[in-house]
């Protein structure tokens, strides 16, 4: 007799109404996407590439390009999930999606980490009285405790957050252009650097940091179920967005490097200060910090909260131990305890270097990027069998570009990085193998597309 459990949400969930067009996923994709985060690595990569952040960005956005385009694809496939595991499980097997899943929660992990690393930075260099560990710990705190109680008006807030910003970049921008202006400015210098660094790999190792720049293109997908024709619509609103998202960032990176052409900095983490005084002295730099610390923070409640619900279905779905993971606060109706083992690991930030937690974050979304360029010739070129004329060159050629492509950046990042990322993925197959009682059973479902 079978033993496995149907799947759930589809016998009598209530339906989602498909209200949202391009033009809303495209700006629900752009919300997504700081603007801001061009500087959250911009010192460590402008020292990294010798002034070509520019010219990294420009090949993370090819990279990405490919790799948004396999994110079409499969939610063309798959409308009503979204994410790598969700793609990965249904076109590779349940254990090869556990893997891809795993690796997207290394993302996930970091991803608070790098905000509370980015404030405790920003903010003791606006404050050096304050020790940058009182800003980080504090942030961790006030997250954690919004997390748990309860956050009302995310969305709202969020909003005034992104609203902040966008004044933030338009200023900034008038005030590089009439600092430049009249000024001798060698227009390809943010791609082809100062001659401090040289070769191509250089280049791309700085790209493959700046990943992290464009995790949140596939989040159009999670709206498949909300959306007007969503086999058409969403794929269009992932492609719009990756580009738009990396036409904004070439050209913020492009403005920084043109007023502050300089490969030397006081401080590398927060050589954006640096940056804002030259193009606007220190109005622009606390204005800036207003602005891009305001921002962190609503991105670390976000970003814990969505971790804090992925741990709690592995825990409620028996993958992690349930009564720690799969436990809701009985008054507050949170994953308490998973949130509070979040702001744990967040701890780290307190003595984690920021270029270490950024590359973290793109060694697992770029591993999670590489199923879906895989998924995407499994899915249409073998299992469909769609090999004729064009269909060749879109199920076969442009997804092993984009893998390989992938597979470049990844290999691009620092040996310390490998180390780190090998181990978790290490951890994750002896997961693989506890819950599977080796491989026996199947290997569960992650609910991963809820981020």
């Amino acid at each position: 007799m079978s033993t496995e459990k149907p799947e759930t949400g589809t016998e009598s969930a209530p339906q989602l109404r498909r209200v949202l067009g391009v033009p809303s996923l495209v700006l629900f994709g752009l919300v997504y996407m700081v603007p801001l985060t061009v500087f959250t690595t911009y010192g460590i990569v402008t020292q990294l590439t010798g002034g070509r952040v520019a010219g990294a960005y420009l090949v993370t956005l090819v990279v990405m390009l490919f790799t948004a385009r396999s994110y079409a694809r499969m939610a063309a496939a798959y409308p009503s999930a979204g994410s790598a595991y969700v793609y990965t499980q249904r076109t590779l097997g349940p254990e090869v999606g556990f893997i891809a899943g795993w690796s997207l929660m290394l993302d996930y992990l970091f991803l608070p980490m790098i905000n509370y690393l980015v404030i405790g930075i920003y903010l003791h260099a606006a404050l050096p009285a304050v020790p940058q560990w009182v800003f980080v710990l504090a942030s961790i705190v006030v997250v954690t405790v919004l997390n748990i109680v309860g956050i009302v008006s995310v969305n709202r807030t969020n909003s005034i957050l992104l609203a902040v910003q966008a004044v933030f970049v338009v200023v900034f921008a008038a005030l590089v252009f009439g600092s430049i202006s009249g000024g001798t400015v060698d227009p390809v210098a943010p791609f082809v650097g100062d001659g401090s660094v040289e070769g191509p790999g250089p280049l791309f190792a700085g790209a493959a940091i700046l990943c992290l720049s464009f995790l949140g293109f596939d989040a159009v997908s999670t709206l498949a179920e909300e959306a007007k024709e969503p086999t058409k619509n969403v794929p269009r609103a992932i492609m719009i967005v990756t580009f738009g998202a990396g036409v904004m960032f070439v050209v913020l990176s492009w403005l920084a490097q043109a007023v502050h052409p300089s490969t030397s900095f006081a401080d590398p983490d927060s050589a954006s200060v640096e940056v804002m005084m030259s193009a606007g002295g220190q109005f622009l730099a606390t204005f800036f910090t207003a602005a891009y610390c305001a921002g962190a923070l609503g991105s670390a409640i976000t970003s814990q909260a969505s971790v804090s619900r992925i741990l709690y279905s592995m825990g409620r779905d028996g993958v992690l131990p349930r009564p720690v993971f799969g436990h809701l606060h009985e008054r507050f109706k949170s994953p308490a305890r998973a949130t509070l083992i979040v702001s744990v690991v967040s701890l780290t930030a307190l003595i984690a270097p920021l270029d270490v937690v950024a590359s973290m974050v793109s060694f697992g979304a770029l591993i999670a990027f590489s199923f879906v360029n895989i998924a995407v010739l499994k899915h249409y070129f073998i299992d469909r069998k769609e090999r004729s004329g064009i269909a060749v060159l879109n199920n076969l050629v442009l997804p092993v570009i984009g893998f390989g492509l992938t597979l470049w950046l990844w290999t691009s990042l620092s040996g310390l990085t490998f180390v780190i990322g090998l181990s978790w993925a290490a951890l994750g197959f002896i997961l693989l193998l506890v819950v599977t009682r080796g491989f026996r059973r199947r290997a569960p479902m992650l609910a991963l597309d809820e981020h």
